[in-house]
């Protein structure tokens, strides 16, 4: 029996396989599947929306700020674990992050700075306004309740009413601190001023004080001056005097301290030569030019003196002499 040919089978179609779809569901898998720390999962998808332009275009700006003021207070840019960056030396940095973002630090502290002074929905609508950083500059500089102000018709989204508030504020804190300024250096100047009159005012009182003083050197009885004067060399002659009773008593002491040696020496004969120790050498040199140096200090004085006053001296001394005599030969009346 002759065999009969089978029918043909039809071709079945299969569906096309989607491998984007395919790739993007593993891709999807993986991250939920490494996504267990909360804080590096963050700084990542920070990372990764504003490295990616579709991802990017659709993040609003605003939430974006927030995230990044976040990732900087708790310090997360420290989890990044895909830093290609080629300087090392900024890896897991704040400025590497920001560099990874395509900005810099200066760039993104700026705007750290201006949510935190004028809030979300304020910086939001100033964004859609077209308000620049040059702007949010000057707004949150201004004093509180001008910011205030200022947020309350940011919120509101009126643009124009905006800005002319704005003009209006800077306008007038930029002429008080002119006015703060020109006053400034007005007290600066005053206060100069005053320093150079106290300065003289100083100078001339201590000038009236020699003045005042000389006039009463002057107008005091000769007598009164000189009392004093006196008073001042007596006491001053007793110092020396008490100095000059030291001296003799180390001499005595020193006097004394030869005779000991010698008596304590076994070797000691008096018909010959005597070497004292040189410990006790030292030390009468040592005295020996103490006295020396007296003798010459008080020769100074007395040459001094009588440079200046012999005649006077001599003229005194005639008429003390004179004096005693008198008053011998009224002893002997």
């Amino acid at each position: 029996m002759a065999r009969i040919a089978n029918p043909t089978k039809e071709a079945i179609e299969l569906p096309a396989i989607d491998e984007q779809r395919i790739n993007d569901a593993m891709n999807n898998f993986t991250s939920i599947q490494s996504e267990y720390n909360e804080e590096r999962d963050l700084v990542n998808q920070l990372l990764g929306q504003s490295q990616m332009a579709d991802a990017f275009a659709k993040f609003s700006n605003t939430v974006f700020i927030s995230k990044l003021s976040y990732v900087k207070e708790n310090k997360l840019y420290q989890y990044i674990t895909n830093n290609k960056s080629e300087d090392s030396s900024s890896k897991n940095t704040w400025e590497g992050f920001c560099k990874l973002l395509g900005w810099t630090p200066q760039h993104a502290n700026e705007a750290i700075a201006n949510l935190h002074s004028l809030g979300e929905e304020a910086l939001e609508s100033m964004s859609r306004m077209g308000i620049g950083y040059r702007e949010l500059r000057q707004y949150r500089k201004l004093p509180e309740d001008q910011k205030t102000a200022l947020i309350e018709v940011a919120k509101a989204g009126d643009k124009e009413t905006l800005v002319e508030l704005a003009e209006e504020f800077i306008a007038k804190n930029n002429k008080e601190k002119e006015q703060l300024k020109k006053e400034n250096n007005n007290l600066q100047a005053d206060y100069k001023a005053l320093s150079k009159r106290n300065a003289d005012v100083a100078k001339e009182k201590e000038e009236l004080a020699i003045k005042l003083a000389q006039f009463e050197m002057k107008t005091v009885p000769l007598d009164e001056r000189l009392e004093p004067f006196k008073k001042q060399i007596a006491e001053t002659q007793s110092r020396i005097d008490k100095l000059f009773e030291e001296q003799r008593q180390y001499v005595d002491i020193m006097y004394k301290l030869m005779l000991d040696i010698m008596e304590n020496d076994p070797d000691y004969d008096p018909e010959k030569p005597y070497s004292l120790p040189e410990s006790m050498q030292i030390a009468l040199l040592t005295l020996n030019g103490s006295a020396v140096l007296t003798l010459d200090q008080a020769r100074y004085v007395h040459r001094e003196l009588w440079n200046k006053f012999d005649s006077d001296i001599m003229e005194a001394q005639q008429r003390q002499e004179s004096l005693v005599n008198e008053n011998v030969q009224d002893l002997y009346k």
